[in-house]
Order: C-alpha cells, then sequence, then structure tokens
C-alpha cells in the first residue's frame, strides 16, 4: 500500500560517551524512509539544500523510495543540528541548530502522491506537517503524527490544531506528560485522545513502548543492548517500522498495530548500534528476521495460575 513520509533531511554532528561524529546525514524523514523502504515503496516529502550529496539520493531511489515530493535548493544550505549526549544516554544538550532550507519549507505534494493510504508525519513544525494533510485530496486510512516538546513551548496552539486531524500520535514519556499535564501515562494518554487521536503511542526510549486505544493498552518491550552507540533517529526509525508494517500489512487493527510496534522496536535497536543511519544501510532480511525473534522471545511466557 502506498505511504507517505514528511520530514527534515538533514546533517548532524553527534558526540556521545562512545565517539563522536563528524558531519553525517541525518534528518526525521531520513531515517523513517531508510527504515521503511525495507518493507514498502515510500513517497518522500521533504527540502534538502545544494550542499546535499547526490549520492545519498541516489541511495534512497535505489531503495524505492520516491523522491518527487523533495524539493532540491541549490543555493541554500541542508537543515544542520549538532548535539551531544550524556552518560544517561537520554538526556542531551543541542550545541548548534541552523534551519537553513527548513526556515521557510513549504512542501508540496506532487500529483503522483495524491491517493496514498498511508502518511506518516515526522517531526516538524506542526503548521508545515498539518498542509500536507490539508493538500490531500482524500484523507488517508491512516495518519501517524511524530512531534516533541519545542512545539509545545513554542506554538502549542498549532500542535493542537494539527493534532486534532491525526490517527496516531507518538510521544516520549516526558511530551506526553507535559502535553496532557498529567503524571500517569495511562491518563496522559487518555487526554491526549481527547485531543482527537484515537492512537497513542508513548515511547520509553530503553525501556519499550506503550500503544493505548480505547480502554486497551499493550506494552512492548526493549531489546537490553550491550552498547547503544548512538540514539540519534531511534524514535524516527521506530515510526518507520511502525507505519511500514501497517502499510505493508494493509491491516489498521489493534492487534496488527501491537506487530508494527515491536517490528518499530526491533528496527530502532539497530538504529542505536552506529553513528546515523549507517547500521540502517548495512541490515538483511535475516538480519531483522533474528532481530524480531529475539523480540518475540524477550515478551513470551508460559503461566499456570492455581493448582
Amino acid at each position: 500500500m502506498s505511504l507517505i513520509v514528511v520530514g527534515s533531511m538533514a546533517f548532524d554532528a553527534i558526540e556521545t560517551p562512545f565517539g563522536k561524529s563528524d558531519k553525517i546525514i541525518g534528518g526525521a524523514g531520513t531515517y523513517i524512509a531508510w527504515c521503511a523502504s525495507n518493507f514498502t515503496p515510500v513517497k518522500q516529502i521533504s527540502v534538502v539544500g545544494g550542499d546535499f550529496p547526490q549520492e545519498e539520493l541516489d541511495a534512497l531511489t535505489a531503495r524505492n523510495v520516491n523522491l518527487e515530493g523533495v524539493q532540491i535548493k541549490k543555493d541554500e544550505k541542508t537543515f544542520f543540528w549538532s548535539g551531544r549526549y550524556h552518560m544517561d544516554m537520554n538526556t542531551r544538550d543541542t550545541l548548534d541548530t541552523q534551519l537553513n532550507v527548513l526556515e521557510n519549507f513549504t512542501p508540496v505534494v506532487p500529483e503522483s502522491f495524491q491517493g496514498a493510504e498511508f502518511l506518516m508525519l515526522g517531526n516538524l513544525v506542526p503548521s508545515v506537517q498539518r498542509s500536507v494533510i490539508e493538500q490531500l485530496k482524500v484523507r488517508p486510512k491512516l495518519i501517524v503524527m511524530d512531534t516533541m516538546n519545542f512545539w509545545m513551548e513554542i506554538a502549542l496552539e498549532e500542535l493542537l490544531k494539527t493534532i486534532s486531524l491525526v490517527d496516531v500520535l507518538l510521544v516520549n514519556d516526558s511530551e506526553a506528560r507535559q502535553l496532557s499535564g498529567e503524571y500517569s501515562l495511562v491518563k496522559a494518554a487518555a487526554k491526549i485522545r481527547e485531543m482527537g487521536p484515537k492512537y497513542v503511542i508513548i515511547k520509553k526510549g530503553e525501556h519499550g513502548a506503550l500503544l493505548f486505544y480505547e480502554d486497551k493498552i499493550f506494552v512492548a518491550p526493549a531489546l537490553p543492548l550491550e552498547e547503544v552507540f548512538d540514539p540519534t533517529g531511534a524514535g524516527d526509525t521506530f515510526a518507520g517500522g511502525f507505519i511500514a508494517h501497517l502499510a505493508k500489512t494493509n491491516d489498521i487493527s489493534f492487534d496488527n498495530m501491537k506487530r508494527a510496534i515491536i517490528l518499530g522496536s526491533a528496527m530502532a535497536s539497530f538504529c542505536v548500534e552506529k553513528f546515523g543511519t549507517q547500521r540502517l544501510r548495512e541490515i538483511t532480511k535475516e538480519d531483522i528476521s533474528d532481530r524480531m525473534n529475539q523480540f518475540v522471545e524477550l515478551a513470551s511466557f508460559d503461566v499456570q495460575v492455581g493448582g
């Protein structure tokens, strides 16, 4: 089934307790596309500057990522972000942000993208995310949106307008608490669902993810890894695996969303093993299958209660 991905394509420079990268390829849209293209073709909407390497675009095209919706602004620079992670790898300091082409990004949905049944809105300015929804002549079967605390602080009204239009909202635990004003994640998810989304996914990093729908809750584990090298893009990779599984199977039932969350978690566990998108470029179908089996074993048990 057809999948549109909207998100930044960028350069990152990252420091972690385990190493430091020079300028490397990053951006929410890039991570989502590299992940999702393992399972389904991707129609990409983004913007890059003239400094974005052609070989990176060619590599995505070779992965069945349609770049017709990617604007290339030859005389401008690509979005750049630099950050330093602390020892716990859950907290980081932003060292530099250069919006560049993202500052005035107005996405345009190509005619050939119309009729897509699945839409993944990577983390971006909420009004930009909403403009893509508004350009689609037929509402997709499922709209998934990722966002972050930054927009809650500087563009809350716009964020709430966009949230009201989507089916699934992805946030981490601190963002869920900030958005809802509730400390309990169960209460937070209920409050967020009152804002519009039918489903809420709360990411808890190394502690897995929670899926909320009506009175149902699913808890997905995270794979305990010996080494987390670079967590940048893990949430985007999770989103890519989640939406790609739903698009590939064309099934948006709660049970299939549970499978999609496990796949997203498995893909995110690859992402953190090396800097940037490097690990996502290397993995094979066999690697993915083996990792999925590890997740199944992680959460599988038999129990008999009573005598």
